[in-house]
């Protein structure tokens, strides 16, 4: 990306100062001037124009036939359709409006596998529609006009049913679907947002603006509640509107759609990738943290600073490696000619494989092309690739082939397996490259928006989706520390040196984490080094990932797809990595993290050992800049490596089982040799570990560990195990295999003997250390007479879900001279805001008041208010009252009187509980007295469901 280059002052920002100047700015909300908001919109308007032609559709059916498991149908319009089914629970929809079923720009491309061996379908006239069915579905074909619906193999249970017959102009083509009073969407690829879309317009398309609420790598997908997923086939940009009706729309003048149905999202996500390809399985090294940076600014063609300490050659980049293996700090990987102009010093080689000799791989950066890549990877040895928007940034089909030479440049030069990062994807990526947020920035706010849009991504099953460690411009020490915790449960991360602002010591501008003074220093390689224990574990997740298309970065409804909560966007700010651990990301300068929701089951505190019964909300977790909100899933079983700093710097002669048990509970390990593609060949070993305790109180743990079963390069004969499980009390006998196993006085008795356990209360409220001999087969440990953990209950008040929020009234907005709408106030995005109305020449006067349909009841405790956010201060509340009904023609009485303060703080206001389905919020004066106008933000509200 053109890095130093693109970095522009916000329009808005500008002019905010002009208005000051002029003494306008108490006038009203900031807002952009016409060129600015052009050009902010310039994508959005590229889909959204009107195309040239008349709007048509296919009309009536006027001849239905089948040829083999291919239906077509013709309507009176002399367009045709196809239904092809591939398997009983996916099928192709293809629309000609010309009939002629030619034009197949996506070929194969997007859809690599669609034969799945034979598929009993049928067909039968049902008067007015003609019905498909296959052992899972009903496909309906309304004849008056043709128009298409699925359902269940029952024939009654709907999954998605076009409202009106699909249309086109001469450039665009939209269907039309109803949405479900409760349906919910997620999917488009990495959309930089929440992920749950429902009252959405998603763009599918490239602009790579990598801003909140853009597309990073658009896919053409999406999946809904409703138990199906659909795939457009096509290279063609487009818009999503996830509203009633729900409009999907691509620029072009066809119709062609993969469609998959499932029991669950999971089951979905599984059918889509097998048709598009399932995500790739990374070498254990592109686990590690990656750094890119341009360490030959030297080189004249360089358009960044020539001066660079320590960067003027390509060789130089092993001084870096040699800083990091001092600190004692694990890493995996350079790009060391990240930079526009960079280039890298010849020969490479010899930078490679010192390198390599202290445990880092190499990738490099390309912006013109790979005509070098047989030499780069073949000879020198190199095993990465970024491409970038400098050579792939039009997107689309060029970007996604520029993806595969990548791909292709490493497999037919070495044995090494694909690692490519990307910066546009398409649906297929997936099976191809990790993507990446783009230039973004190291900002609180930019942290906040990653956390559901990394996690978003995984619901198009993208794997390996990643952002810059603190961003690549600007940043402190803060917020990488904090962005760092959280994307070491991530699959693949990376930092980008050398953009930021100038730190951590003056004459550099570097991201790497171990330049940083303490206590950053210690924080960042605590995490570090958590990541590179769990490497067993976070690589079991990603093969899941590959052979499921359930990735390991998983949001909250994957996992609890019944739960309401997680369904939409209160758990957008958490996430589960892999099927063990939440996360929840501390993304402000707080020491103290509120809305953790915790579903059903138990969570156990990572650091404290404390366990909590879901579900329901924990608040006012204590969160100082070196934790982590982190929690282990009762039942979890997490295999560790020793400690190291890459992949292979030590022997894994001891493997240890982290173990919270809970009732019964499994994991199944997978090993392979880490850096080949011999696992495509079946070389890779799995092992079953199974667990059974109670589910409350006391009695039997027992681990029963099967031998591993297949072989590949590197499998040990044999190791030694250690199990850490978290109990609540000393067990009275530990036995393996019926054998007693001795137990130690202490800690240190412990680690000094060969095999024994020991008890220790004080450990995260209890872990029972227990370690075995070396052995090569199966065998089974049991402690007698320990107990699990009680779990304390959680409060059943949260966040109030606003996707299901409408606007009932405001008795006034502004949105002649800007969007000031008051819907604004509940859309979820602090940048915007509703405001009243200020440009007219008589302002409506104070009081000013919004009406909310929360569109259900609930039991409503409490209200928050965040004012204007965008540096203007009018229009903050002051005096205040708040109602809460079950109709809007009777309010009752306030639930809440008072006022608010004069500044941008976010407002909290306990409310008299009550239930009812409608809210009035007045604001009887303006907090500092400035004029007649009201703003919000923000408004939020905390409760829970009521009958």
């Amino acid at each position: 990306m053109r890095r130093r280059h693109r970095r522009r002052t916000p329009a808005a920002a500008v002019l905010a100062a002009a208005l000051a100047v002029a003494g306008l700015a108490a006038a009203g909300p900031v807002a952009l001037p016409a060129t600015a908001s052009a050009s902010a919109s310039a994508s959005a308007s590229a889909t959204a124009s009107a195309p040239s032609g008349a709007t048509a559709t296919a009309g009536d059916v006027t001849a239905f036939t089948r040829s083999g498991n291919t239906f077509t149908v013709t309507g009176s319009g002399g367009a045709k359709a196809r239904v092809v089914v591939a398997r009983a629970d996916i099928f192709r929809l293809w629309l000609s409006p010309d009939g002629s079923f030619t034009d197949d720009p996506a070929g194969t491309d997007l859809a690599p596998t669609t034969d799945f061996g034979p598929v009993s379908t049928s067909w039968s006239d049902a008067g007015a529609y003609y019905r498909i069915t296959t052992g899972s579905l009903s496909i309906r074909v309304d004849k008056k006009p043709l128009r298409f619906s699925v359902y269940r193999a029952d024939d009654t249970t709907p999954v998605w049913q076009e409202t009106r017959p699909t249309s086109w102009t001469g450039g665009r083509t939209t269907q039309y679907l109803a949405r479900g009073a409760d349906e919910q969407f997620y999917g488009t690829g990495l959309r930089l947002g929440e992920w749950a879309l429902r009252g959405r317009t998603v763009p599918i398309a490239v602009d790579n603006k990598w801003r909140e609420n853009d597309n990073a790598s658009p896919a053409p997908f999406y999946m809904s509640t409703n138990g199906y997923g659909v795939m457009r086939n096509t290279w063609a940009p487009g818009s999503y509107g996830f509203d009633a009706p729900t409009t999907l729309t691509h620029d072009e003048k066809r119709f062609d759609a993969w469609y998959f149905t499932g029991d669950s999202l999971k089951s979905v996500l599984d059918a889509y990738t097998d048709v598009s390809g399932k995500p790739f399985m990374a070498p254990m090294w592109g686990f590690e943290l990656g750094n890119a940076d341009c360490f030959n600014a030297s080189n004249p063609d360089y358009q960044g600073d020539h001066n660079r300490l320590r960067h003027q050659r390509t060789p130089d980049v092993v001084g870096y490696a040699t800083d990091a293996r001092a600190a004692d700090m694990p890493s995996g990987w350079f790009l060391p000619n990240d930079g526009y102009g960079c280039g890298y010093t010849a020969p490479l080689k010899p930078t490679v494989d010192a390198l390599k000799a202290k445990g880092f791989q190499t990738g490099l950066w390309t912006s013109t092309g790979l005509g070098s890549i047989a030499d780069e990877v073949g000879t020198a040895g190199s095993r990465g690739v970024k491409t970038d928007v400098a050579w792939i940034g039009s997107g689309y089909k060029y970007a996604f082939d520029g993806v595969r030479q990548a791909v292709e440049g490493i497999e037919k030069n070495s044995d090494a397996r694909r690692f490519v990062w990307t910066v546009d994807g398409w649906a297929g990526t997936q099976r191809n490259a990790v993507v990446w947020t783009g230039d973004t920035y190291g900002t609180w706010d930019d942290m906040r928006w990653h956390v559901p849009a990394i996690t978003g991504a995984g619901l198009s099953g993208l794997n390996y989706a990643a952002g810059d460690v603190d961003g690549i411009f600007g940043g402190s020490p803060k917020t990488y520390t904090r962005d760092l915790q959280w994307k070491a449960f991530t699959p693949a991360f990376m930092t980008m040196s050398g953009w930021g602002a100038t730190g951590p010591a003056a004459g550099y501008q570097d991201k790497q984490p171990w330049r940083f003074a303490e206590p950053y220093l210690s924080i960042n390689r605590t995490y570090l080094q958590l990541k590179m224990r769990l490497m067993p574990y976070l690589y079991t997740m990603s093969r899941v990932a590959h052979e499921s298309g359930v990735p390991s970065t998983r949001a909250m409804v994957l996992e609890y797809p019944d739960d309401p909560v997680a369904r939409g966007n209160l758990t957008s700010g958490q996430f589960m990595a892999g099927d063990s651990f939440l996360v929840a990301p501390v993304v402000s300068d707080t020491s103290v993290r509120d809305g953790i929701y915790l579903p059903a089951g138990t969570w156990t505190d990572y650091w404290t050992g404390r366990t909590y019964a879901g579900p329901g909300w924990l608040n006012g977790y204590r969160a100082p800049l070196d934790t982590l909100p982190l929690f282990v899933k009762g039942g979890a079983v997490v295999p560790m490596w020793p400690q190291m700093n890459y992949t292979g710097e030590k022997p894994v002669s001891t493997l240890t089982y982290d173990i919270h048990p809970r009732g019964a509970s499994s994991f199944s390990l997978y090993e392979d040799d880490g850096r080949t593609r011999a696992h495509e060949l079946g070389a890779y070993a799995r092992q079953r570990v199974d667990v059974t305790a109670p589910t409350a109180g006391s009695g039997t743990v027992t681990v029963s560990v099967g031998a591993p079963t297949g072989e590949y390069t590197g499998k040990p004969a044999s190791r030694g195990y250690e199990f850490t499980l978290h109990v609540a009390g000393a067990p009275a006998s530990v036995t393996r295999d019926g054998t007693p196993l001795p137990g130690l006085a202490s800690k240190a008795a412990y680690d000094a003997a060969s095999s024994g356990w020991y008890f220790d209360p004080e450990d995260r409220a209890g872990v029972l250390w227990i370690k075995t001999p070396r052995t090569a087969g199966a065998f089974s440990v049991s402690a007698t007479g320990t107990a699990v953990p009680a779990a304390a209950a959680l409060p059943s008040s949260g966040p109030i879900d606003r996707s299901a929020w409408s606007l009932v009234h405001a008795d006034s907005e502004e949105t002649a001279a800007e969007n000031g709408a008051a819907a604004h106030a509940f859309d979820g995005n602090p940048a915007t805001l509703w405001h009243t109305a200020w440009s007219s020449a008589k302002p409506a006067p104070l009081p000013h008041e919004i009406q909310l349909d929360l569109g259900a009841r609930h039991v409503v405790d409490g209200l928050g208010y965040l004012p204007r956010q965008d540096g203007g201060v009018n229009g903050r509340i002051g005096g205040y009252e708040v109602w809460l009904s079950d109709t809007t023609a009777d309010w009752g009485v306030p639930v809440a009187r008072g006022t608010f303060t004069d500044t941008a703080a976010p407002k909290t206001v306990a409310l008299t509980p009550k239930s009812g389905r409608y809210l009035r919020l007045r604001a009887l004066t303006e907090a500092g007295g400035r004029g007649p106008w009201t703003s919000a933000a923000e408004i939020t509200l905390t409760g829970r469901p009521a009958p």
